[in-house]
């Protein structure tokens, strides 16, 4: 049931599911046609987030890769079963820009059409692989309104050196692509600081910074009636992961803090009320009167 609530909303929690190997950080060293050769550790990943969740009576949104749905259907079914809701984050795992039009369509179409046969539901949303949705690729918008999507979580309204819209909406609202398709965008969390977004949403930020941000945070777009969304990967609860031969940079990137972030997670699930995407669609699609053309030229 869809909430309409304003004083206090639910925030929005969500999971990207993919395995540690499968990170952009990674590509150079672990391309795709090498990932069979690292072992699998999202089993037991999802196991101890499933039970985290029900510890807290939490249910979420995960974006799960359609190639789960062929190599660990188990593992896509027992987040079902679980009551969270399964969304999409594309086939490959591959970057918006690095695929192009077509294929992006027909990645899309598989992963979708993968996860719903499995798990005998609508695939409501989508997240793009490391956020890629951008000004470049705003034809993306289009694709996915056509292939039926509710509504996207693929734009960064922030500055950085691999994603970001920076002058986008850092609120729920509706994006516009380059053909006219138009389709409810859902960034991450955000605070305005000095005339730049921030970025609170989670990922590496999350693990990075202390709890007392992410949790201020969220409780300033609470009293402003927003619902606003986190996100996390699977891996990042799992310090004991391999350890993949990259630069410091990266390595940093990768690992920072992992054996904290089920801690800081529990911080958040006991101070707020979190919900998956689609309780909240109602919600969203009220609060989300702006429209932003992607395909614009950047405002000053």
């Amino acid at each position: 049931m869809a909430d309409n609530t304003a004083t206090p909303p639910r925030h929005m929690l969500t999971f990207d599911v993919e395995e540690y190997f499968h990170c952009e950080v990674f590509r150079q060293v672990i391309g795709p046609d090498r990932w069979d050769q690292w072992p699998s550790r999202i089993g037991g990943q999802i196991d101890a987030l499933l039970a985290l969740l029900e510890e807290y009576r939490v249910r979420a949104t995960f974006f799960v890769l359609g190639r789960l749905a062929d190599t660990d259907p188990d593992v896509v079914r027992r987040i079902a079963a679980a009551g969270h809701e399964i969304a999409c984050h594309g086939q490959s795992h591959e970057m918006i820009a690095r695929l192009g039009p077509e294929a992006f369509r027909a990645d899309t179409r598989t992963a979708k059409d993968r996860l719903e046969s499995l798990t005998g539901g609508p695939v409501l949303g989508y997240r793009a692989a490391t956020f890629g949705l951008m000004r470049p690729t705003a034809w993306a918008i289009d694709i996915l309104a056509d292939l039926g999507f509710a509504y996207d979580s693929s734009v960064q309204p922030v500055r950085h050196d691999r994603y970001g819209v920076p002058d986008a909406p850092a609120t729920a609202h509706w994006a516009a692509g380059p053909a006219g398709g138009v389709i409810l965008e859902i960034p991450p969390m955000t605070r305005r600081l000095a005339g730049r977004n921030i970025p609170l949403g989670g990922g590496g930020y999350f693990r990075l910074l202390p709890a007392v941000l992410f949790d201020g945070a969220l409780r300033w777009w609470a009293r402003r009636g927003r619902a606003a969304m986190l996100y996390l990967h699977p891996w990042e609860f799992d310090a004991d992961q391999p350890v993949v031969p990259v630069g410091a940079l990266s390595q940093f990137r990768h690992r920072v803090n992992l054996a904290r972030t089920a801690g800081k997670l529990r911080t958040l699930l006991a101070g707020h009320r979190f919900a998956p995407v689609r309780d909240l669609l109602d919600h969203l699609r009220d609060a989300a009167p702006v429209r932003f053309d992607y395909a614009a030229p950047i405002s000053a």
